[in-house]
């Protein structure tokens, strides 16, 4: 009976977590006897509460790699520091390979104001009022994690201050 009430938890858990594929793409690899076809998902994975992964996962079949990809998303979560305003705290640029994506905080009513993979990221980390660009690359995959990056790298107030040892009201001044 106990077996069965843990399992029910674990499964509460799970479900407040959110994926969504930004792309599934069938790849080959050349072996001797021709070519082998396989099947890459880029998943990104949010609870819409501040944090969000961005996982990539490789099988024969779809269903399959949409799978290791939830599973990828799930090892690489970022913590999105959000304010009252659902924006983030101060304006951040993150690089992944060729792609850079730029972030500003907006006011409220504004919404996410983003495009491609780097919308679903911010979508599923909980952020509401954002402007966001993506310069350089338009491969998503390198989107994703570089809009991945620059929630990471965000700071509040009380993160600094801790840093620096003083107290939030002393930044200020």
């Amino acid at each position: 009976m106990a077996n069965r009430r843990k399992n029910n938890k674990s499964r509460e858990k799970d479900s407040e977590w959110q994926e969504r594929v930004v792309q599934i793409r069938r790849v080959t690899k050349v072996v001797k006897g021709g070519k082998k076809l396989s099947f890459r998902a880029i998943v990104v994975v949010g609870n819409e509460k501040g944090q969000v992964g961005v996982g990539v996962g490789k099988a024969s079949d779809v269903i399959g790699a949409v799978k290791k990809g939830v599973a990828d998303g799930k090892k690489h979560i970022v913590d999105v520091p959000l304010n009252k305003s659902f924006s983030i705290p101060h304006p951040s640029t993150g690089v992944a390979g060729g792609a850079r994506v730029f972030m500003r905080p907006a006011a409220p009513g504004t919404g996410v104001i983003a495009g491609g993979a780097v919308r679903t990221v911010l979508e599923l980390a909980g952020v509401r009022n954002i402007l966001a660009k993506q310069l350089g690359s338009d491969n998503p995959l390198n989107n994703a994690r570089a809009a991945a990056e620059a929630l990471d790298s965000l700071r509040t107030l009380s993160d600094v201050a801790e840093e620096r040892g003083v107290a939030i009201e002393k930044l200020y001044a």
